[in-house]
């Protein structure tokens, strides 16, 4: 592959970057199998434990603490099927579709509808004048500031942290996510179908075997629970300080993928669980890239390690950064209106 050692990623285009990365492109087999069973086997693994502690009546506490383990495992389930919405988990692409459903059904995800919107979000990403899909609602401040009071108080009550991290993820996996879009494609409508009727089956099953007040148990807390991670990661990987983004007709897409992607940098367990997707800014630059060749890109890859690693301390500052200042070019919070005005 070619060496990135001393390219100035303001003089490279994207397209040449791809193509010095398009080696860690290619997915082993290998390592997405292990990958699947040290995932899977886990997951289903901590289920069964689970089952049995709840209708024999084990203390919450040790309960909870399981439900949060298999939360994270969840996460990492998620993972596989983001990988694979962009056919990099396997080189085949029905084994892609195929693993994609399975985990889409356990995250309660719809395969190709989620895809549609995510690639979607991959063209478009920190581009102020493409935003609205899969993305997280952001508005400017002059935008804020000409709204409506009832506009400003649903931006402010969606960008308010026990909003998006408590109401909006089981209200997202839980039921928008169930409902039949009009506007999506024919493979969107079927994987909504596909995936509301695989879960009506599990559910049943479910009743009928562990009980449904078992199921519930189980099941609601880490859908919740693994929803408010995934969407936290989501959101801090557009959303945080120094981040890029410009009108469409200034739009890099080098600078949006090493500038408007972060590189959240997690201690190593954590990484594990979310599969590496704190190297975003890898992904972006390159999307086929699997999830357990990121880590590899990045150590070969002086370019990438140019980008400055947000940890999960600076990372919270990202909850109080609420509007785009295009006059300042940076994320402000909603306290900073205040402070213009009396300024």
């Amino acid at each position: 592959m070619e060496s990135l050692s001393g390219v100035d990623k303001n003089q490279v285009s994207i397209h040449e970057l791809r193509k010095m990365l398009s080696a860690y492109g290619k997915p082993k087999l290998g390592t997405s199998i292990l990958q699947i069973i040290n995932t899977f086997i886990p997951y289903l693994g901590l289920w069964a434990i689970l089952i049995f502690m709840v209708n024999r009546g084990y203390p919450v506490y040790i309960i909870a603490a399981l439900i949060i383990l298999a939360s994270l495992v969840l996460v990492r389930i998620f993972i596989l099927f983001h990988d694979c919405t962009h056919t990099s988990f396997f080189k085949s692409r029905l084994a892609n579709i195929i693993l994609g459903y399975i985990c889409g059904i356990l995250t309660f995800t719809p395969f190709n509808y989620w895809q549609h919107n995510h690639l979607v979000h991959h063209g478009s990403y920190a581009d102020l004048d493409r935003r609205g899909v899969g993305d997280i609602w952001t508005l400017t401040v002059e935008e804020y500031r000409s709204a409506s009071k009832r506009r400003q108080l649903g931006y402010r009550l969606y960008r308010n942290p026990l909003v998006f991290l408590g109401v909006g993820p089981g209200y997202f996996f839980l039921f928008t996510q169930r409902l039949l879009h009009q506007w999506k494609g024919k493979n969107e409508r079927f994987s909504i179908l596909f995936t509301n009727l695989a879960i009506v089956v599990i559910v049943l099953a479910a009743s009928l075997t562990m009980g449904l007040k078992t199921y519930l148990i189980i099941q609601v807390p880490v859908m919740l629970i693994s929803g408010a991670i995934g969407v936290w990661l989501f959101y801090v990987q557009h959303q945080f300080e120094g981040v890029y983004w410009s009108r469409h007709e200034d739009w890099d897409p080098v600078k949006a993928a090493l500038n408007g992607s972060s590189y959240y940098k997690l201690p190593g367990v954590l990484q594990w669980f979310t599969g590496n997707i704190g190297f975003h800014h890898v992904h972006h630059v390159l999307p086929r890239i699997p999830n357990y060749r990121l880590q590899e890109c990045y150590d070969q890859t002086p370019l990438l390690q140019s980008v400055r690693p947000l940890g999960i301390a600076r990372s919270l500052k990202s909850l109080w950064l609420n509007l785009w200042d295009e006059k300042e070019q940076k994320l402000v919070s909603f306290r900073s209106l205040k402070t213009a005005k009396t300024g």
